[in-house]
């Protein structure tokens, strides 16, 4: 097998840095690297061969192109498979850039791990070397769109909603009105991320805490409500009967924001009604007498980049209102006690789908 470019630049990077952080161990008196070695079915990227005082050790590095928890953890028993018949040998996963998730994997098989962005953990004989915090240089910019794009949120929604459902992949994308190869691209995401799991009876997402809180920190941090078209209007009637007259449109609308979250949580105050909407427009401001303001607007109306923020949508106290998950959102977009409401809606409405 012979390594891609990828690897072989993340190999001399790896090595070299490596060899400057062991520099660091005033009893280190000698090195040497030898690069890819076999052993049975097991192959690795090379051999860091050192002497320590009088002791000769050996780490044995599997470089990966990338460090997803999946990766980790398949990395993670090549190098315990590989080092298992010499006492001297001391497994070290190296990445470009390795998360705290990837970290933890390796911790539990006991395997060292380094990264090129600086974030490491070696740990044999009376070497220690720790370092954390650095950040991720090459953001994976590339999967955060595929996830994150239209299409996929579908997908994600779905699973979300669904609780601890199993689903089979044509289900699933019929579900989520997008192509099978749409949801199958999600799927091998959500994988790398150890966030789905699959077997015979279908797919799904992994706990509350494993799977489900990450999938969401993470994407709220990368939900972007610009992609909407949102419009503001002042209304001269109450809060209460413009959402009442609101709910009775003939167009396709459901709450969001905190008209959503009053829906949910009673106990939320709000000054501005906001709204998905779909549909004439034009006929309803005019029937209901709402004024188009450049700023300082009581009613936000939003026209959505895609449909799939609909999904999930249910009607409480006659009023349409989206789902917990694009609630929450949404939540985490809003200023003035947006993030106090969404972990409100986490903990009422989402949480209990997982429990």
């Amino acid at each position: 097998m012979s390594p891609t470019l990828k690897e072989e630049g993340i190999e001399l990077a790896a090595a070299g840095q490596l060899m400057a952080a062991l520099r660091e161990v005033p009893a280190l008196q000698r090195a040497a690297i030898r690069r890819r070695s076999a052993h049975g079915d097991s192959r690795v990227a090379f051999i860091l061969a050192i002497g320590i005082g009088a002791k000769d050790r050996r780490l044995v590095c599997q470089a990966k192109p990338d460090g997803q928890p999946r990766t980790a953890r398949e990395a993670c028993l090549e190098l315990v498979d590989y080092t298992r018949s010499d006492k001297r040998d001391y497994p070290v996963f190296i990445a470009p850039y390795i998360s705290p998730a990837a970290a933890a994997i390796c911790d539990r098989y006991r395997v060292g791990y380094f990264d090129l962005a600086g974030n490491c953990r070696l740990a044999f004989d009376r070497v220690y070397i720790r370092r954390e915090g650095f950040r991720n240089p090459a953001v994976r910019k590339r999967d955060l769109r595929s996830l994150y794009s239209p299409k996929a949120e579908r997908v994600l929604r779905v699973l979300l909603a669904s609780g601890k459902r199993n689903w089979r992949m044509q289900e699933l994308a019929g579900e989520a009105g997008v192509s099978l190869g749409q949801a199958a691209n999600v799927k091998k995401l959500l994988l790398d991320r150890e966030w789905l799991e699959a077997d015979n009876k279908g797919l799904r997402l992994r706990s509350l805490k494993d799977a489900v809180l990450p999938l969401l920190t993470e994407w709220a941090g990368n939900y972007r409500m610009e992609r909407n078209s949102a419009s503001e209007y002042y209304s001269l009637k109450p809060i209460p009967q413009t959402e009442a007259e609101l709910a009775k449109a003939k167009v396709r609308l459901a709450f969001t924001g905190f008209s959503g979250a009053v829906r949910f949580a009673p106990a939320v105050r709000y000054q501005r009604v906001t709204a998905y909407l779909l549909g004439n427009r034009a006929a309803l401001l005019e029937r209901m007498g709402l004024k188009p303001v450049p700023s300082g607007g009581n009613v936000t109306l939003i026209e959505p980049y895609d449909e799939g923020v609909f999904y999930g949508t249910r009607t409480i106290e006659g009023a349409p209102v989206v789902s917990a998950v694009q609630l929450y959102l949404d939540l985490m977009q809003t200023k003035g006690r947006g993030e106090e409401a969404a972990s409100a809606i986490l903990e009422e409405a989402i949480k209990p789908l997982w429990r």
